[in-house]
């Protein structure tokens, strides 16, 4: 998923000539910290609430010398990780979309971040998560996969996460299924070390034996 594909046609952006009052109030609409200064096509920056309130006349133009500009912004055809790593690098809310040409196209919010991250990681999909823990020498996903494919299942997205200082990788997995026994004990078969279990319909904490006993209580 690139930039371009997360763009927000809701937010408008800002003119040099606008106040600073402006900009914080847009900023409060919109509950975000930052936003663009666009003059037409051409992406002048991003200015911060945190900047502004330190402006004591809130009558003061954004081409104001006394307004602090932050030149940054993401080009199209980036990947959804370099926007995230900017938004997390500059602690920012908004980024800047610019073309090819430099023109300005419009604007990521941390909210339009967020669901891009979720549709990617197939958040909303049901299914069963399994936390691996392996070696790096023994870092297959290929091998992932086809011990998930042979239990009748699919992987609908993965992440991998290491550690500083260890040759140890921690690889999460959401699959199509929630009823991940059989593969739990496959992984395990494999001498995969499963640190973690969730959406597991099987795993059986005797809540339900509670309910049925409940409701058995109650028909009395």
């Amino acid at each position: 998923m690139f930039a371009a594909e997360i763009i927000s046609d809701a937010i408008p952006s800002l003119r040099a000539d606008d106040t600073v009052q402006k900009a914080l109030d847009r900023m409060n609409d919109f509950k975000l910290k930052h936003l663009p200064v666009v003059n037409e096509v051409t992406l002048l920056g991003l200015v911060s609430e945190d900047d502004l309130l330190n402006i004591d006349n809130h009558g003061t133009l954004l081409s104001d010398s006394a307004v602090n500009i932050l030149n940054v912004f993401v080009l199209s055809n980036v990947h959804t990780y370099d926007v995230i790593r900017l938004l997390s690098q500059l602690k920012l809310t908004a980024v800047p979309v610019l073309d090819q040409q430099k023109n300005y196209l419009g604007l990521i919010s941390i909210n339009n971040m967020v669901n891009a991250v979720a549709e990617q990681y197939a958040v909303n999909e049901p299914g069963g998560i399994i936390v691996l823990e392996i070696s790096n020498r023994d870092n297959s996903l290929a091998h992932i996969a086809q011990i998930v494919e042979a239990d009748n299942a699919q992987v609908l997205s993965s992440y991998v996460n290491s550690f500083e200082n260890s040759t140890r990788l921690e690889v999460t997995l959401k699959v199509n299924k929630t009823e991940i026994t059989s593969l739990v004990a496959s992984f395990e078969r494999y001498d995969y070390l499963v640190k973690e279990v969730y959406n597991n319909t099987q795993i059986d904490d005797g809540s339900q034996e509670r309910y049925d006993s409940f409701m058995n209580y109650l028909n009395v």
